[in-house]
C-alpha cells in the first residue's frame, strides 16, 4: 500500500544537541503507528514536524506525494494536556477556529455524541472531569475533518479506568473515519492495544532503533497473554537502549 505520510528528516537539533537523523518514516491509510522510546529521543519533537509546528529542520514531510510546509488541514494535533479555553464553552472549544458562531455548526453536535459529551456543550473546562476534558480535545481535533491524528502522550494524565476507556474511544473513531494515526506514548501496553506498527526511537538520534509490526486482529484482548512475546521483545529492547 502507497504510504499517506512520507517524513524523512535529516536533522533536527536544538542548539548544539542533535535529536533527529537520517529518520525516515511512513504511515499508511488507516493505519495506527506508536512511537516509543526513551525520554529526549525525539519522539514530540518528530510529531511537531509533522504538524507543521516546528519548520527550523532539514527533511521533507510529504503527505500524498506533495510536499508539506506549515500546518495543514488535513493533520490534527491532540496534546497531552487537553489545553481548552478555560472561558469558552465546550462546544466553542471545538469549533474554536470558526469563530463566534462556530459552535452553532452541526458538525459540534455529532462530534460531542461521538466522543460521548452529550449534554455538555455549554458546560465550561473547570465543570470537566479529566477524562471529559480530554474527549473535548479529541473532538476538537476531529473537528477539520482531518486525515491524519497526531497524539502526543494523550492520555498520559487521567486514570487507569479513564485510560483504557480513551483507548478504545480513540480506536473506534479511527476505525470510523479511516483515520492515519501517529501516538507518542510510555506505555506498551497502550502501544501493544492500539497501534498496527509499533516504532522505537533511540537516544543517539539516527534511523528508528527497531520496529514492530503487531499483527492481532481487532477487536484486540486486554489480556497480558495476547501480546506477551512481543512486550518482552520491546521491552528487552528498551533495556538494552538504557531506556528504563
Amino acid at each position: 500500500m502507497t504510504a499517506l505520510l512520507d517524513i524523512a528528516i535529516h536533522d533536527k537539533a536544538y542548539g548544539p544537541r542533535r535529536v533527529l537523523h537520517n529518520l525516515q518514516l511512513q504511515l499508511r491509510q488507516g493505519e495506527i503507528v506508536s512511537l516509543i522510546g526513551a525520554s529526549g529521543c525525539g519522539k514530540s519533537s518528530l510529531l511537531s514536524i509533522v504538524a507543521g509546528l516546528d519548520t527550523d529542520f532539514r527533511g521533507t514531510v510529504r503527505l500524498d506525494g506533495k510536499l508539506l510546509a506549515g500546518v495543514h488541514a488535513d493533520i490534527g494535533l491532540i496534546f497531552q494536556e487537553p489545553r481548552l479555553f478555560p472561558w469558552l464553552t465546550v462546544a466553542q472549544n471545538i469549533a474554536f477556529g470558526l469563530g463566534p458562531k462556530g459552535e452553532d455548526d452541526p458538525r459540534v453536535a455529532q462530534l460531542l455524541e461521538e466522543v460521548g459529551l452529550q449534554g455538555h456543550a455549554d458546560s465550561l473546562p473547570k465543570q470537566l472531569s479529566g477524562g471529559q476534558a480530554q474527549r473535548a480535545a479529541i473532538a476538537r481535533g476531529l473537528f477539520g475533518q482531518p486525515r491524519i491524528l497526531l497524539l502526543d502522550e494523550p492520555f498520559s494524565a487521567v486514570d487507569a479506568f479513564t485510560r483504557m476507556k480513551l483507548q478504545d474511544l480513540l480506536a473506534a473513531i479511527a476505525a470510523r473515519h479511516g483515520l492515519s494515526v501517529l501516538l507518542v506514548t510510555h506505555d506498551i501496553d497502550e502501544a501493544l492495544y492500539l497501534s498496527d506498527s509499533i516504532v522505537m526511537l533511540d537516544t543517539r538520534a539516527g534511523p528508528p532503533r527497531a520496529q514492530y509490526d503487531v499483527a492481532a486482529p481487532r477487536p484486540r484482548l486486554r489480556t497480558p497473554a495476547a501480546q506477551a512475546q512481543l512486550k518482552e521483545a520491546i521491552l528487552g529492547e528498551l533495556h538494552a537502549a538504557h531506556a528504563i
